[in-house]
């Protein structure tokens, strides 16, 4: 850990830490399983390579996110798995690249804005304060070390410097914000006629001879894609069976071997004053010297912490640290604050923040919980279960590989090894699957050359929550062209709908051609499905979001005149626009919502200038794709 964060300053968060702590820190459960192979590059940025386990390792911590944020109400169906993956691996191109543009340019966080953006976590906070013992207990119980994250907080904190650097150049003339605000509240009235397709049903009917010729034409629209079923065994390590009770005596070794998750150590409820040295050393150490004198004549510590303490972080609790172990705070203040008494004050102390007086308030000894203790047998045997287990699902997983590699053209042999059953899935294809093969690791596996075309298992393929499943193809149908008579419903219900909005869309032609040519709207709608709703902004609701984005498009008429239009709406619909009048906003310099639309254009530009800046540095640091775009869509289990 940091040695400044031992001191419990605090300071300003950071968004980048946030999203740090706020997800899963890497893959955990065990990970010392991998296939053989070597690892693919998808992306090579400047000097750095992003590769396929890195690549699946990040789409797994999204899509974890994603469902820890949603509980019960996650879907499946709701990621598309080859968009969300080409979301996963533009980030990673975006940080690398930032990354090394700021190692290029000297861009570095220092020690004491970790530490204030680490203390400033709520995660890693009890009651308010920054807490040691629950930061420690986070980062271990997701296997990440304290220099690992503080190196990624060290990262994120230099990428947002960066960001900052760029965005908080942004700005807004009042010109720009008064020209804004014109367009933004301005309103338009109009009138709108809607011929929509099925009002021409009846009047359209479709001959054989023109299903036939549009099939023809548009055979593509209706192939069958290519797909299979997979047979696949899985190995899954919530799935194997609990290990017997040991003998007392083995637990007993375990307990011997490491009381620590037992012990809590001595701690000490400490305050302190802390007085910074300045420009001038002593005079701070005489300053220190005389607020000890004042405590030692029966002054509270607490009274003057409020008052004369300059850390930020314990001075408005009256200098309250909490409770201290060892291990937690640099080695002088350490080492005092372990000498003390309860209801002892040290002498002020020196460390590299200034100099310390500190109050020990109260001692509780340090525990260990005895053997026999219930809690502790369940822990041990919970323990002793779980590393058998991860024993027995490592030495699966490599007979797995062995027999599966051993016995390439059937899951037979490697199922028996396993003591598993050969399972079956529905019809995949490449880019749709259920159970296993919703997984982008095993649809990309199942369209693999040594399994579609030669007809071997698969390397093992390592999945989410701790399991282990080989593949091989058990029946495939290339995609292919299906015939008139699989489709025919369809494509007649097809061109049926084309045939009703080419009816619509003639209609609407003429019509806009009549007002063109002099007609008013009111004498040519009679019958006709009109909308007229008065004065309306860009962001109203209750209107077609295309018709009313066709309205704000037209241009402005002149004085007593319209201005028409036409726009084919979702569905095949088509309307006639009559645009009638335009009123600008008028800007008030007074009005809080002008002033806040002010700042949302300037951060709308700061964004917009942010992005530029990002595409130069990945043009200046260099991005080579090393698979296509489809490849890289559906190259990973975790994108």
């Amino acid at each position: 850990m940091l040695q400044t964060i031992r001191d419990r300053l605090s300071g300003p968060i950071i968004w980048v830490v946030i999203g740090l702590i706020a997800v899963p820190f890497a893959f955990f459960g065990i990970e010392t399983f991998r296939s053989g192979g070597a690892d693919p590059v998808v992306v090579k940025v400047g000097k750095q390579n992003i590769t396929q386990s890195q690549l699946d390792a990040a789409y797994q911590q999204r899509l974890q996110r994603l469902q820890q944020m949603l509980g019960e109400n996650f879907r499946s169906d709701m990621v598309d798995p080859v968009a969300f993956r080409a979301g996963v691996l533009n980030e990673m191109v975006q940080q690398t690249t930032l990354q090394q543009h700021g190692e290029k340019r000297g861009y570095v966080a220092s020690d004491g804005e970790v530490l204030d953006a680490i203390h400033a976590i709520p995660a890693f906070q009890k009651d308010g304060k920054f807490s040691a013992e629950l930061y420690r207990q986070l980062l271990a119980a997701n296997r990440m070390t304290a220099a690992r994250f503080e190196t990624q907080v060290r990262e994120g904190l230099a990428q947002d410097a960066i960001r900052n650097g760029v965005v908080g150049t942004a700005f807004v003339t009042p010109a720009e914000a008064a020209a804004a605000w014109r367009l933004s509240r301005q309103e338009r009235s109009f009138s709108a006629v809607t011929f929509k397709p099925e009002a021409f049903k009846s009047a359209v009917t479709v001959s054989d001879d023109e299903l036939k010729q549009y099939f023809a034409a548009h055979a593509d629209r209706y192939r069958a894609p290519e797909r299979l079923k997979l047979q696949y065994v899985e190995l899954a390590l919530d799935q194997l069976p609990p290990a017997a009770a040991p003998e007392p005596a083995v637990l007993k070794a375990l307990y011997d071997a490491d009381t620590k998750p037992f012990s809590s150590p001595e701690e000490r409820h400490a305050r302190h004053i802390l007085i910074r040295f300045g420009a001038d050393k002593q005079a701070a150490k005489k300053k220190a010297e005389d607020l000890k004198a004042k405590l030692d004549g029966g002054a509270s510590f607490a009274a003057l912490a409020k008052e004369y303490s300059e850390d930020p972080g314990s001075k408005d609790a009256g200098g309250d640290l909490g409770a201290v172990h060892k291990g937690l705070m640099t080695a002088a203040f350490e080492n005092a604050l372990f000498k003390l008494a309860a209801g002892e004050i040290s002498a002020p102390v020196e460390t590299e923040f200034g100099w310390h007086i500190i109050l020990c308030e109260s001692i509780k000894p340090a525990l260990v919980k005895p053997f026999e203790d219930a809690s502790v047998q369940a822990e041990l045997l919970g323990s002793y279960r779980r590393r058998d287990a991860e024993k027995r699902f490592q030495d699966l997983s490599e007979k797995m590989e062995q027999t599966a590699f051993e016995n390439p053209s059937s899951l037979d042999a490697t199922a028996k090894v396993i003591n598993a059953k050969v399972q079956t899935t529905d019809w995949i294809t490449r880019t749709a699957g259920t159970g296993i093969a919703s997984t982008p690791a095993v649809l990309t596996a199942a369209f693999a050359p040594e399994v579609i075309k030669d007809g071997d298992n698969s390397k093992p393929i390592t999945l989410p929550d701790n399991r282990v499943v080989v593949i091989r193809k058990a029946e495939y149908e290339p995609d292919r062209n299906r015939t008139l008579d699989e489709v025919k419903d369809a494509a007649r219900s097809d061109l049926t709908l084309e045939k009703e909005q080419a009816a619509a869309a003639d209609k609407a032609q003429a019509l806009l051609k009549s007002l063109q040519e002099g007609a008013t709207l009111s004498s040519q709608a009679q019958g006709l499905e009109t909308q007229s709703p008065g004065l309306v902004r860009r962001d109203a609701t209750g209107i077609d979001r295309k018709l009313l984005d066709a309205v704000f498009r037209l241009a402005r008429p002149a004085a007593g005149k319209s201005t028409f239009g036409i726009v084919t709406l979702d569905g095949g619909a088509v309307a006639v626009v009559a645009l009638d009048t335009v009123k600008d906003g008028t800007p008030d310099d007074a009005d809080p919502a002008y002033k806040q639309q002010a700042v949302q254009l300037k951060d709308a530009l700061a964004g917009a200038e942010f992005a530029g800046f990002r595409s130069d540095v990945e043009k200046s640091v260099g991005v080579k794709h090393l698979l296509s775009k489809p490849e890289a869509a559906a190259e990973a289990p975790a994108k």
